[in-house]
């Protein structure tokens, strides 16, 4: 990275090769005269008036360098090096692109993601300020300005701009503290959106051939079982058989390779009566039928709930479904769970009049319960026409399989 300033190196604070975070001080210049090798004063632009480099009877003040009767100290532009300016940086695709294309520099652009990280926005942000930053660069007619002009650094303004303004609670406000689940879920719906190239499918499903299979199962369920047989189990069979022959929807993004789980952990996302979000997984599921997927989803609420489960129970899983259609909405775009690749959202069921084929009759309009399967998937892992097969795939085995032997 070019020096901002002319002058002499005088401390190295941090090692080469090690890694700080973007505003962090890794070195000391003191001016020309306080080192035996005042030769760093080529880097400025040759001016018309040389003459005040050579002025070493400051150099016993290094502190009063500041004082410069200039009108305020300018740091001449640094020489542009975009090529080079994501090195060692973790950037997401997009981000990475922007940066080239518009000949950015990332280590000027703050991040206002989490840990720092730059996000698209900040990343758009910084193609409007950029011009600006550039045209103080006439002003070099001050090559006297020592390094302790080098805190003034006039990008480091630029993000203040796009930051939210504080929200202050007035009179009439109430307010409620975060609780660590909201906090958590939170940090990780925002860190996700910044990571996936998020996309959004969905299909309309009849239900009408599983609603026969649970009308004719459904008292003798319940009595066997202990609770009611919903859709939901339905739905998750029908997934895991679906995943087997999509396997790259059952999968987590690396760095650069998409890694394929050669088995299913399939999370089921749980609603903590409005207060939060967790996601229990069913181990192994690609092994096991309707009634015992059944018992281990009720199993999971029932003490995810009453807060009962291990961390084990809460860990990993490679693909994931959201059942936001028992609180009655019809459509629902997910937030994919990191660092899966997608998230089924199983929305309403509803009666809907349906165009059905009558043995012997031709077309006919039948009343049949309905319901979307929306799913948002990671672009960065396959395109629309796969995660569409994998969706037509769950709405084939849904309307068409024989249930009976499963119950």
């Amino acid at each position: 990275m070019p020096s901002p300033v002319a002058g002499v190196l005088t401390e190295i604070r941090v090692p080469e090769g090690d890694t700080v975070a973007v505003g962090t001080v890794i070195a000391v210049v003191g001016a020309a005269g306080s080192a035996p090798a005042p030769a760093a004063a080529p880097a400025a632009t040759p001016a018309p008036a040389p003459a005040p480099v050579a002025a070493p009877a400051a150099a016993p003040a290094l502190a009063a360098a500041p004082v410069v009767s200039a009108p305020a100290p300018v740091i001449p532009p640094l020489p542009a090096a975009p090529a080079a300016s994501t090195e060692g940086l973790v950037l997401s695709p997009v981000v990475r692109k922007i940066i080239a294309e518009n000949g950015l520099n990332a280590a000027s652009i703050r991040g206002t993601g989490p840990g720092g990280r730059i996000t698209r926005e900040d990343a758009l942000a910084a193609i409007g300020s950029a011009p600006a930053a550039a045209t103080p660069a006439p002003a070099v007619a001050s090559p006297a300005v020592t390094a302790a002009a080098a805190p003034a650094a006039a990008p480091a303004a630029a993000p203040a701009a796009r930051t939210a303004p504080r929200v202050v609670a007035g009179a009439r406000d109430e307010v409620v503290a975060l609780s660590k689940i909201r906090q958590a879920t939170g940090a990780h719906m925002v860190a996700s959106m910044g990571t996936s190239a998020t996309a959004f499918s969905v299909v309309e499903v009849d239900f009408a051939n599983v609603d026969a299979t649970r009308g004719r199962v459904k008292e003798s369920f319940k009595a066997d079982e202990g609770f009611g047989l919903t859709y939901l189990p339905f739905i998750a069979r029908a997934v895991v058989d679906a995943l087997a022959e999509f396997p790259h929807m059952n999968a987590s993004m690396g760095d650069k390779e998409l890694i394929v789980h050669r088995f299913v952990d399939l999370g089921i996302a749980v609603d903590l009566d409005y207060q939060g979000l967790i996601v229990p997984v069913i181990r192994d599921a690609e092994g096991k039928r309707l009634r015992a997927i059944s018992r281990e989803i009720n199993d999971l609420a029932t003490r995810a709930r009453s807060r009962r489960l291990g961390p084990d129970e809460l860990a990993g899983g490679t693909f994931t479904i959201t059942n936001n259609g028992s609180a009655g909405s019809v459509l629902t775009m997910p937030i994919i769970n990191q660092p899966q690749v997608a998230i089924l959202s199983t929305d309403a069921i509803v009666k809907k009049p349906v165009v059905i084929e009558v043995p012997g009759y031709g077309e006919s309009i039948a009343i049949h319960p309905v319901g979307n399967l929306a799913m948002a998937w990671d672009h960065r892992a396959f395109d629309g026409a796969y995660a569409a097969g994998f969706l037509s795939r769950v709405k084939k085995i849904l309307e068409t399989r024989d249930w009976s032997s499963e119950v």
